[in-house]
């Protein structure tokens, strides 16, 4: 059996996830900056206008050495950790939600406590998301107008 490398691990719970996201209903963004400095795994938007952020780890190890994740409340409605099934799930902290990962199939196991976003906030942050998924979009379909892209997406 060969051995994945954590980065690929994390990949792969990702896509999964972001699977799982599109399945009920979510619409997921992967990498997302957000205003604190920090970069949301997936933040997703559902259909009601709530947040999800999915924080992805590959291992125990991804989990001990990262603690910024209670950093990602402040900019969603619901918290979750999506983890492959040979993370030990009793290391992940209840007040979140858990989805685990079999490849590319995943199942919600436990649903995250509600912490609903602030009006102006959400506002500010749809917009974000927005201008997110249509400046990917529109890069997507343009390739050599990333850059110029990317240098107005970072003087906001």
């Amino acid at each position: 059996m060969v051995e994945i490398s954590f980065p690929e691990r994390a990949l792969l719970i990702r896509r999964a996830a972001a699977r799982f996201c599109l399945i009920v209903g979510w619409a997921p963004l992967h990498e997302v900056p957000l205003p604190n400095g920090r970069r949301a795994d997936i933040l997703a938007l559902r259909p009601d206008g709530g947040f999800v952020c999915v924080e992805v780890k590959s291992g125990p190890r991804d989990f001990l050495v990262d603690s910024k994740w209670p950093e990602y409340r402040s900019f969603s409605d619901a918290l979750f950790f999506a983890v492959d099934t040979d993370f030990p799930q009793i290391m992940l902290p209840m007040e979140t939600g858990l989805i685990v990962v079999d490849g590319m199939e995943a199942a919600m196991l436990r649903d995250a406590p509600a912490h609903p976003l602030a009006w102006a906030r959400r506002r500010t942050l749809t917009q974000r998301f927005a201008m997110l998924a249509a400046s990917r979009l529109a890069t997507a379909e343009d390739p050599a107008g990333r850059a110029a892209v990317l240098a107005a997406l970072r003087s906001e």
